[in-house]
């Protein structure tokens, strides 16, 4: 996947076909409009992403700087499915300002080549966001490429969007976010050197700093799969700040795995959050940590299939 990033001053030589927006989450409704944009590969399109970085929302502090989906998680999932070209095009004072046809006009078709672009109903842009899906279309009619609009998916009498699902996992209800998502919720990073407790007290774990910019559910303990080095293990995270051990409040993505044994240090792992099992405690010591922790183990093998009820 060729990405363009941190410049406004580049041009894409093929026809492409073009999928705007956020994209935080990548949930069924992205994917509804990136599967248009990915059919017309079979015509000879490029498949481009168009995404602002940052986000307007973002940029003007109308959002939560967390979000849903970092770039590096977002640049991951449109290499995953099959996106040619992913623009992450700077928003500034001065891009903001952009009027919406000259949007359309210079960006659109003159540096993205674009054939066919794909956008949800509630597409804004230009300067004051007075762009709409309105003016889109009529501006392809006249500028020969082809407007699409995507409706919005509902699950449960709900519009599935961002704003949902960052409220489904601020709540821990990873189930109902995987539904929207279409995946399981994931945190991505790098596996780096703890306190090694875990391994003194024979429970050794993954450790990995989540991105500042990451959204977070709940802290507690969590079912989950980990993705790494191109393999999945089941295992159990915890989400935190370790408050029996550490006085530190830094937050830590520790998990243990029930099916491996090795050193993934420097490795980068993708961690499913599948199921909340219990909230952050705070234990009279390491002996009753322990303890949970290998109640806690039992249990996600049974979640897991990897044991029978005792």
């Amino acid at each position: 996947m060729r990405i363009i990033s941190g410049t406004t001053k580049f041009m894409i030589p093929e026809g492409t076909a073009v999928a705007i927006g956020k994209f935080d989450g990548l949930h069924l409704g992205h994917r509804k409009l990136l599967s248009e944009v990915l059919r017309q590969k079979e015509d000879g399109l490029k498949a481009a992403v168009f995404t602002f970085d940052p986000s307007p929302e973002v940029f003007f502090g109308m959002n939560p700087s967390r979000e849903l989906s970092t770039n590096q998680e977002k640049r991951e999932l449109f290499r995953e499915i099959g996106i040619d070209i992913l623009v992450e095009f700077p928003f500034n004072k001065d891009t903001a300002a952009i009027s919406p046809e000259d949007f359309v006009i210079d960006i659109l078709v003159k540096r993205m080549n674009a054939k066919f672009v794909a956008a949800g109903t509630d597409l804004s842009f230009g300067a004051m966001g007075k762009g709409n899906f309105t003016l889109l279309s009529s501006l392809a009619r006249h500028l020969g490429f082809e407007a699409c609009k995507i409706d919005k998916i509902e699950r449960n009498g709900k519009v599935i969007s961002s704003t949902l699902i960052r409220s489904l996992v601020e709540e821990g209800n990873m189930e109902e976010a995987a539904a929207c998502l279409g995946a399981p919720y994931k945190i991505t990073g790098k596996i780096v050197h703890g306190k090694a407790l875990g391994r003194r007290i024979g429970i050794p774990t993954l450790n990995q700093t989540p991105p500042s910019d990451k959204l977070l559910p709940p802290f507690g303990v969590y079912y989950s799969e980990v993705k790494t080095d191109g393999k999945v293990f089941k295992g159990i995270t915890n989400i935190g700040i370790k408050p029996t051990v550490t006085n530190e409040n830094k937050v830590t993505v520790e998990t243990s795995l029930y099916d491996f044994s090795g050193d993934l240090y420097g490795e980068t792992a993708e961690v499913s959050l599948l199921t909340f099992r219990r909230p952050e405690m705070r234990f009279s010591g390491v002996a009753e940590l322990k303890k949970t922790m290998e109640k806690d183990i039992r249990a996600g093998e049974i979640y897991h299939g990897l044991r029978t009820i005792d």
